[in-house]
């Protein structure tokens, strides 16, 4: 067999005994050029033939017949490391792996941080749009392995500010996991990046509760996303600031009346259209357990205070609302077309509805509806991207598509 033994900065003296016993042993040894005068330096070098693992390709030729040997790798083999290549260039059934702490079991324990349900992302060569689109999602930690080459964690800050999540989450630097001179960080937002920046490193992105700011120092429109308290098991699901301000433009928020909110989520835009016409009044509804103290956890931090903010379940929930004027319905499932048709009942003249969807299933069903009720109505579709300052220039990440529906009332 090949014994591929995973090792830390200290190796081979830090090496468990057995896998001491399997070096000493071995008439062959692969290891990086790094390792090799620490290997010759060993009390327990037993003068094997000794090659170096830093080009696979070599490697593999010299490999190929071998019976017993070692080959020396850093962490864990199998984890973005030499074991993919040695299984595909010698087969699983000569290989035996011992793995050692990989960066990412290095990093969550430096910062005491159980990591079962952290994700990951590899930049290494690759798109960094997926870095974006995984930001959407809004993880509790994700540790992102970075590509120097590309920018390392000046990428990923980036990336960050340009997703508008710069409050929602503490950035970790961690250099050099595992050898002398490592080091880990907390960087702030405005924090200049280390002068001696080390290329060993990667990025943990930890979700935290965004530090609450004056309200009269957010803009009046279009609140950055990472701004929101956040639902902690689906914290994604929110309307993203882009889609936040067209809908608010369809509503044509008068200076007074009444509007509903429907599957208001995190309150986000019926919040911010109390910010644009203080003199409304908003109902929030959403039917999610404990929605209703995070909306008004928002509205606190927005500095508006909502007419009601409801849980429970459309239409039911509607009996002792006021009549309104404008409507925006967020969610309705598959029962969204009885929704509309108890909403339209109750819509007061030249009221508006205004429905963000997703699909153009969703779209067939209730255009009808609006029609056969004789609102006014019209269809557009919004695609945005956003920018992010990178290493070779500027890289656009697109957000979903979303498809506006929009009916308006006769005035008589």
């Amino acid at each position: 067999m090949i014994e591929v033994i995973g090792t830390d900065a200290g190796a081979p003296a830090s090496l468990p005994l057995d896998k001491q016993q399997l070096l000493r042993q071995a008439p062959l040894v692969a290891a990086p050029l790094r390792l090799h005068d620490a290997l010759t330096a060993w009390d327990g070098w037993s003068g094997a033939r000794l090659i170096a693992s830093d080009q696979p390709s070599a490697l593999l030729d010299q490999l190929q017949g071998q019976g017993q040997a070692v080959v020396l790798a850093s962490g864990d083999p199998l984890w973005f490391g030499i074991g993919r290549l040695l299984i595909q260039g010698l087969g699983a059934e000569r290989l035996r792996f011992h793995p050692a702490p990989c960066s990412l079991q290095l990093a969550f324990s430096r910062l005491a941080r159980p990591w079962q349900n952290a994700a990951w992302i590899s930049l290494h060569g690759r798109d960094p749009g997926a870095l974006a689109a995984r930001l959407q999602q809004r993880p509790e930690a994700l540790a992102v392995l970075t590509d120097p080459s590309r920018g390392g964690v000046k990428e990923v800050r980036e990336l960050l500010r340009a997703s508008g999540l710069e409050q929602a989450y503490g950035l970790w630097l961690c250099e050099r996991l595992g050898h002398p001179g490592e080091r880990v960080q907390r960087l702030a937002p405005s924090a200049a990046l280390p002068a001696d920046l080390d290329p060993l490193h990667l990025v943990v992105l930890l979700a935290e509760v965004p530090a609450p700011l004056p309200a009269e120092s957010l803009p009046l429109l279009g609140i950055a996303d990472g701004s929101y308290l956040q639902h902690p098991d689906r914290p994604g699901l929110m309307t993203k600031r882009e889609v936040r301000v067209q809908l608010l433009a369809e509503l044509e928020l008068p200076a007074a009346g009444v509007l509903w909110d429907l599957g208001a989520g995190v309150g986000s835009i019926g919040l911010e259209a109390l910010r644009l016409r203080p003199g409304l009044q908003l109902w929030a509804l959403e039917q999610r357990g404990g929605s209703a103290e995070l909306i008004r956890a928002n509205a606190q931090r927005l500095g508006v205070v909502p007419a009601g903010v409801i849980e429970g379940r459309a239409p039911d929930a509607l009996s002792g609302l006021p009549d309104p004027d404008r409507v925006l319905i967020g969610g309705g499932g598959r029962d969204r077309a009885a929704l509309l048709r108890a909403v339209l009942d109750r819509l007061k003249p030249a009221g508006i509805v205004v429905i963000p969807l997703a699909t153009v299933e969703a779209l067939a069903e209730l255009r009808p509806v609006l029609e056969g009720a004789g609102l006014t109505v019209s269809i557009s579709q919004h695609q945005a991207w956003r920018g992010a300052a990178l290493a070779d220039g500027t890289r656009l990440a697109p957000l979903n598509p979303v498809l506006i529906l929009r009916g308006q009332k006769k005035s008589g």
